[in-house]
């Protein structure tokens, strides 16, 4: 599967099938669209392996009020989502567009996204609806039905991970580094994807795509994990050269629950909790299974990506960690999670009550 890409509208084929479903919901879509081609708009485009459109996001930044809805909404700086359609296939695809709308909203600093959407297209309701999507009113549609308004603020604060997402409350949980190892870190978190890593590496799984995700790990001290800890992702060297300079901080996450892999009933209960979100293969996760090599299973939210990664050196002598001890799950104190915030360049705006 190709990649994520952003592309100037003139640059998708119109004529592809897969707004065929779009041209019947909305008589002037084809005109629409080629206005857009027009003044050089872009949108996030996602193909297949046979080279047609399999999913397609284009988002609108807006300064005012939004008249054409009942109820009026009232002035706002919003992100408008302008058109949100992905072929199902059960790779979750769906949430990785959801997370690029949120990293627009987040560089942005919007007060709110919102987005109009058929009711007859319930997989997208309740995606949008699980991430903290409300319907505020109706807007009348050029097709004899209604679409309805939903908004998703990005100012209040809701008291949930989920809800709450992609911010994070750092005045709740506690906060570690956890190690990941190179093989397992990017197909799991692909926008931290380093800049010498092969491009075809991110593929569309459910892993990747998902902005939940589940780990396996023998790590002593990760049992005590709880939901709303704070979680700074370590990708160890890849063993090519120094771990001073190539084992880096690349991601915050947020805990949404830990399970022991001695609680399930079966295999097939391990199987079910960990799909679609875990990097490993049905596979490894039966010898694991029989092994019971990695107990704790740790679910949590993918956050933020680092704009600029931290190396082991820079952790070192910010006195982070300590050059004599692995650092595969510590505790960091509000100081040195601010550090990693300050360097790493973490948008303010994705803290709720920063320390």
């Amino acid at each position: 599967m190709k990649d994520l890409k952003r592309l100037q509208f003139c640059h998708v084929n119109l004529e592809d099938a897969f707004f065929d479903s779009l041209r019947s919901d909305y008589p002037g879509f084809d005109a629409w669209f080629r206005r857009k081609a027009l003044i050089k708009e872009e949108a996030y485009v996602f193909y297949n392996m046979d080279g047609g459109v399999d999913g397609f996001l284009y988002l609108k930044p807006e300064d005012g009020s939004v008249a054409d809805t009942t109820p009026v909404l009232p002035p706002a700086k919003r992100l408008k989502i302008g058109t949100f359609k992905v072929n199902p296939h059960g790779t979750r695809f769906g949430e990785r567009l959801i997370k690029k709308t949120f990293d627009h909203a987040v560089a942005l600093g919007v007060d709110e996204i919102y987005v109009t959407v058929f009711p007859k297209h319930i997989a997208l309701v309740e995606l949008l609806s699980k991430y903290g999507f409300v319907k505020v009113g109706e807007k009348k549609s050029s097709s004899s039905s209604s679409e309805d308004v939903m908004v998703r603020s990005c100012r209040a604060v809701l008291g949930d991970v989920v809800l709450d997402y992609p911010r994070f409350d750092v005045s709740i949980g506690r906060k570690y580094i956890l190690a990941i190892y190179p093989e397992w870190h990017t197909r799991l978190l692909p926008d931290s994807k380093l800049n010498n890593e092969p491009p075809d590496i991110v593929k569309d799984i459910s892993h990747s795509n998902s902005i939940h995700k589940v780990y396996l790990t023998g790590m002593r001290g990760t049992e005590s994990l709880e939901r709303g800890d704070i979680l700074v992702v370590y990708r160890t060297s890849d063993g090519k050269g120094a771990a001073h300079f190539r084992s880096v901080i690349t991601s915050i996450c947020v805990v949404e629950e830990v399970r022991n892999i001695f609680s399930f009933a079966n295999f097939n209960a391990l199987l079910e909790f960990c799909a679609p979100y875990s990097v490993f293969t049905e596979k490894e996760l039966a010898k694991f299974w029989r092994e019971r090599r990695y107990p704790t299973l740790i679910r949590f939210t993918y956050n933020a990506a680092l704009k600029k990664r931290l190396t082991r050196g820079d952790l070192i002598d910010r006195n982070i960690i300590d050059p004599d001890v692995y650092a595969g799950f510590m505790p960091l104190n509000d100081h040195q999670l601010n550090i990693i915030f300050r360097l790493g360049g973490i948008d303010e705006g994705l803290v709720i009550n920063p320390s």
